[in-house]
């Protein structure tokens, strides 16, 4: 194809794609870091309660796991981003090669403590982008019959925060009928379905996590990079 085809491009920063740059990676070795987020501070949450059996999961399948617990985390820029637990928190989005979200549904939406959460977690961090490439599996829990708002808006925040969803997710319905007294959720195609979401995102996480880089690399980005270099040489030049 020649260049006069493709006139708004810029030849030397289209890259093709070659099997070399996909697999040069070598694979990790360390088990797969997913941070989990649930989104209620109620002493019996069933967001939390969810999350917990996720962990369990994930730690069974050989994952490392870090539950962030929410209570004392304030609104978003209600305090400076120092705050303890606003740095907590992106420590350890930092750190994580996927996430869990798992909110319950109130007044057809996710709630604010799932808000605030994703809210102080930023697209750039010192040059570092805390959520870009990571994977991502969505979940929600329900006081009534089953609804899928919650995860439908997650999915539209974890596509904003560039994260690579799973096509998997889990709504539990009535969630107060489906954890027993020692808060261990009940055999169900409910809690089998929360095994699907987890195992398919350990597959996820490691099928990209060493190609993060290669999935995020833009055009646009190379583009916008290669005129500040211009720019600053041209400053230079003056």
């Amino acid at each position: 194809m020649s260049n006069e085809t493709l006139p708004n491009i810029d030849p030397t920063l289209f890259a093709a794609a070659t099997t070399d740059d996909v697999f040069a990676a070598k694979p990790s070795a360390h088990p797969p870091r997913l941070l989990l987020l649930y989104g209620s501070l109620r002493e019996r949450s069933f967001s939390r309660l969810a999350v917990e059996e996720a962990a369990r999961l994930l730690t069974a399948m050989g994952a490392e796991i870090r539950v962030f617990n929410p209570r004392g985390l304030p609104l978003a820029d209600a305090e400076e981003a120092t705050h303890p637990k606003v740095q907590e928190l992106r420590e350890l989005a930092q750190w994580s090669e996927g996430m869990v979200w798992c909110s319950p549904e109130r007044h057809g939406a996710m709630t604010g403590i799932m808000k605030t959460q994703i809210d102080w977690i930023p697209l750039s961090i010192g040059g570092m982008r805390p959520t870009q490439g990571k994977t991502l599996a969505v979940m929600q829990v329900c006081g009534g019959s089953q609804s899928f708002n919650a995860v439908n808006q997650l999915r539209v925040l974890g596509r904003w925060m560039r994260m690579v969803t799973i096509p998997n997710q889990s709504s539990v319905p009535k969630a107060f009928t489906e954890f027993d007294e020692h808060d261990r959720m009940r055999p169900s195609p409910y809690y089998n379905r929360i095994v699907d979401v987890m195992e398919e995102l350990v597959k996820f996480t490691l099928l990209i996590r060493d190609r993060s880089d290669y999935l995020t690399d833009r055009y646009s980005e190379r583009v916008e990079s290669a005129e500040e270099v211009s720019e600053r040489v041209n400053q230079r030049s003056l």
